[in-house]
């Protein structure tokens, strides 16, 4: 259990302008606004919060707080942490930023890139298959999948890879490219 004994969270207007921007960088993803909004200030918060004080703080509806907070949970980006002798929820954002990051990735893949790459491979088989597709329609569909196959691939591989080891690892490939940066300029 968590007792909260910190002071009120106070929106700054730097702090407020995040809240504004992931608001508005969720909703390009199509995300609600209203929910990457409470995750931006549950995130920076740095301590658990009631869905009341986050409803006060960011002037929005109770029920639209707690509709938001159920996605949240549902992603993995929140959870509701008991508070000792207070029987509210109060409800934390995952304060790893990498771990956070990861499971934003999942989600989107999931959403979009899977559905994507299933749609594909059912066109791209159609149009093997069929005698009126052109060969250029074919090859481009070929190539389309081959590019989603490696990136999913490569999404694997680097989500097997221990946080620890993860930076280094970014790293190492920005070096890397940095190295063969005049020889890539070539092509």
């Amino acid at each position: 259990m968590t007792e909260i004994t910190e002071k009120p969270v106070t929106i700054t207007p730097a702090i407020e302008r995040f809240i504004l921007h992931w608001g508005d960088m969720g909703a390009t993803w199509g995300v609600n606004r209203s929910v990457a909004q409470i995750h931006a200030l549950l995130f920076v918060a740095g301590r658990a919060m009631n869905a009341e004080e986050i409803a006060d703080l960011l002037r929005m509806a109770r029920s639209n707080v707690s509709t938001s907070i159920r996605d949240l949970m549902n992603w993995g980006l929140v959870r509701r942490i008991p508070v000792l002798g207070d029987r509210r929820d109060f409800f934390e954002a995952e304060g790893d930023v990498w771990e956070m990051a990861s499971k934003i990735v999942a989600i989107r893949k999931a959403r979009e890139i899977d559905p994507a790459q299933e749609v594909l491979k059912a066109c791209l088989d159609d149009a093997a298959h069929d005698p009126a597709a052109s060969p250029a329609a074919v090859e481009r569909l070929t190539e389309m999948k081959a590019l989603i196959d490696l990136l999913n691939d490569w999404y694997a591989q680097m989500n097997a890879v221990p946080k620890s080891q993860l930076l280094p690892l970014i790293k190492l490939g920005s070096k890397a490219v940095e190295m063969l940066s005049p020889f890539l300029r070539k092509k």
